[in-house]
């Protein structure tokens, strides 16, 4: 669920249909049919630490017009844009399953609305460091 008490993501187009083509995947293989290996005890924390870094960039970043993170994609060489919403559900999806859920890419995104982790970073820790003076 999201900030607004709303599903993750976009919903399920099949959700509750018996005919749902994902039925025929085992819940516990990613599609390619290798076995998904659970967190280490070091991934999940630094998971769980990405998701509170995370909402700490919302928090700073969103309130300018910023609607998300950008990620370069080494399968594809290119940028994909995901909304926090989205972000936040695919790490809880690493959390509870190994990895992430499927999704369509962002329709049209605005690159000018977006940033990347390491730009987030950076703006909160500045931030942070100018809070304390």
């Amino acid at each position: 669920m999201n900030l607004d008490g709303l599903p993750d993501g976009p919903l399920d187009p099949f959700f509750d249909d018996p005919d749902d083509p994902a039925a025929l995947l085992d819940a516990h293989d990613d599609p390619s049919g290798a076995e998904v290996a659970p967190l280490t005890d070091d991934e999940r924390a630094d998971v769980l630490a990405d998701l509170a870094e995370l909402a700490g960039f919302r928090h700073a970043l969103a309130p300018h017009g910023v609607l998300g993170i950008t990620v370069d994609c080494g399968d594809c060489g290119e940028q994909h844009f995901f909304g926090w919403d989205l972000m936040a559900a695919n790490l809880r999806a690493l959390l509870g399953e190994g990895r992430t859920h499927v999704h369509e890419p962002a329709f049209s995104p605005d690159p000018d609305c977006y940033v990347s982790w390491d730009y987030a970073r950076g703006y909160t820790d500045a931030v942070q460091a100018l809070s304390q003076h």
